[in-house]
């Protein structure tokens, strides 16, 4: 991405799976900014990768399981994980997840 300023309404939202939907706000090699939308019930499922990721919850609420470790979140609390550990989450009430990459993703580009 080449911009220096993004506008959301410009930016395509994918549907990823029931539920989910997902806009790349921006990204350089190092880093990538994606807005994650669910509804309540939707599941991002346990999975890992290589990447170090930062989550910002914006809005509604979350079981995050980390490593096996469950915790409920909500607007304004965040989480991280390094690179490798199993992670995902499940929406309890209809939310928005702003989730940071580093480096960024390439599989994300890809579908």
């Amino acid at each position: 991405m080449k911009t220096a300023f993004v506008k959301s309404s410009d930016v395509p939202v994918e549907n990823i799976q029931e539920g989910l939907d997902r806009q790349i706000l921006g990204y350089t090699k190092d880093l990538m900014l994606v807005r994650v939308v669910f509804k309540k019930g939707a599941e991002g499922y346990v999975h890992e990768h290589p990447h170090e990721q930062v989550t910002y919850v914006e809005s509604g609420s979350f079981e995050v399981n980390i490593g096996g470790k469950k915790k409920i979140l909500t607007a304004g609390d965040a989480f991280v994980i390094e690179g490798g550990i199993e992670h995902g989450a499940i929406c309890l009430e209809d939310g928005v997840l702003i989730d940071t990459f580093s480096p960024m993703r390439k599989d994300f580009l890809e579908d």
